[in-house]
């Protein structure tokens, strides 16, 4: 492993339907070349976003698990918190 394969998956800024397609397809990529057991994903520059975030994360989430690993997310936003909360899967990505 080297030291870019253990950075963090970044979340971008913005992150709202418009640009869940394009970020998923970025994240997966990243994934693709990662070959580390823990995926630390780091939602610290979140700032606009709405339930799509939830979606890009549980579908990386799904992505991560089907080959056998795991997956963190640091830096939550307190929005993105309390939606995970409402939602009902905060516990499926707690850190």
């Amino acid at each position: 492993m080297n030291a870019v394969a253990d950075a963090p998956l970044s979340m971008p800024e913005r992150l709202t339907l418009a640009e869940a397609d394009q970020t998923l397809a970025r994240l997966g990529a990243e994934l693709k070349a990662r070959s580390d057991q823990v995926v630390e994903v780091d939602a610290t520059s979140l700032q606009v976003f709405d339930s799509s975030a939830l979606s890009v994360l549980l579908e990386l989430r799904r992505r991560v698990l089907a080959q056998g690993r795991e997956l963190r997310v640091s830096g939550w936003p307190r929005r993105l918190e309390d939606l995970a909360s409402l939602y009902g899967v905060r516990e499926l990505l707690a850190a």
